[in-house]
C-alpha cells in the first residue's frame, strides 16, 4: 500500500489538460484528424499507464516512469498535464469517484446492512482502485513516540504505540474544503458502517477509516493477474471475518 502526500491544494483542477493548438503546420491552419484521434490515444495510453505505476509504485513514482509504461515520450506527459500533480489529482479523483459509486451501489441493491458493507469491500477491493486512494481519504501515519494528552488529539483519531499506524479523522468535514469528491467517498461509505454497526453485525469500534484501511490492505499488486486475484480474496475473506461482531 502506498499512500504518500502530494500538494493537492497547489494542483490545478481534475481532468485539466493543456489545449493543442491548432495548425501543426498544415495549411490553413486546420489539422487533420487522424491527429486529434492519435492525441487522445495517447492520452488514454498515459492515464493507463499512471493508474498501472501509481497503483505499483504509489504516487512518488516519478513521471519518467509513466511516460515509459505509456510508450510516449515524457513530454507528451507534460503537455497533457502540465504537472505530477495534475496528473495525480486527476488519477485519485477518478479513482475515489468509482469508489463511491460502487458504495452506492452496495447501498441501493443490498438491503441486508452487512451484504450491503461486504459486497461493497468485496467489488472495490476487485477492482483494485484501494492502491490509489488519495492521502485525503485515507490518512495514515505512524504514531510518534510520546502519547498525545486528550486535548491535543485530532476528534477520532487512534494514538497507538511508536512505530504502529494511526488513522486520523474520517468526518466528512475534515477534508470538504479539500476536497468535495472525497467528501462523498466518506459519505456514502459511513452510511453503510452506521447501517452495519446499527444492526449488531459490524464491531462497534470499527470506523470509516478502518473499512478504506481494509480496501487499500487488500489489494496488493502482484506481478501475477491470476495470484493477485487469488491473494485479495483470500486476505479480503480473514479481514471481513476481523471487521464482524462476535457473539458475547
Amino acid at each position: 500500500m502506498h499512500v504518500q502526500d502530494s500538494h493537492w491544494s497547489s494542483a490545478l483542477a481534475a481532468g485539466a489538460t493543456m489545449s493543442t493548438p491548432t495548425g501543426g503546420g498544415h495549411p490553413g491552419g486546420a489539422r487533420t484528424t487522424p491527429l486529434r484521434v492519435d492525441a487522445q490515444r495517447n492520452l488514454e495510453h498515459v492515464l493507463r499507464a499512471a493508474r498501472e505505476v501509481f497503483g505499483e509504485l504509489g504516487y512518488g513514482a516519478p513521471m519518467e516512469d509513466v511516460a515509459r509504461r505509456a510508450r510516449v515520450g515524457v513530454g507528451t506527459v507534460y503537455r497533457r498535464f502540465p504537472s505530477k500533480d495534475v496528473l495525480v489529482r486527476r488519477i485519485a479523483e477518478e479513482e475515489t469517484s468509482r469508489l463511491t459509486e460502487q458504495a452506492r451501489t452496495a447501498l441501493g441493491q443490498e438491503d441486508e446492512p452487512w451484504s450491503a458493507l461486504s459486497r461493497f469491500l468485496r467489488t472495490s477491493v476487485a477492482s483494485g482502485a484501494g492502491r490509489l486512494l488519495p492521502p485525503q481519504v485515507l490518512r495514515v501515519g505512524v504514531a510518534e513516540d510520546h502519547v498525545l494528552p486528550d486535548h491535543a488529539r485530532v476528534p477520532q483519531q487512534r494514538t497507538q504505540a511508536a512505530g504502529e499506524l494511526r488513522l486520523v479523522p474520517e468526518a466528512p468535514a475534515a477534508v470538504a474544503a479539500d476536497d468535495a469528491g472525497a467528501a462523498q467517498l466518506l459519505e456514502v461509505v459511513g452510511q453503510l458502517v452506521d447501517r452495519a454497526r446499527a444492526s449488531g453485525e459490524l464491531r462497534p469500534d470499527v470506523s470509516v477509516s478502518d473499512v478504506l484501511l481494509v480496501i487499500a490492505t487488500a489489494a496488493p499488486s502482484l506481478p501475477d493477474a491470476a495470484q493477485q486475484a487469488a491473494a485479495s480474496a483470500r486476505l479480503l475473506d480473514i479481514l471481513l471475518e476481523g471487521l464482524r461482531s462476535r457473539p458475547a
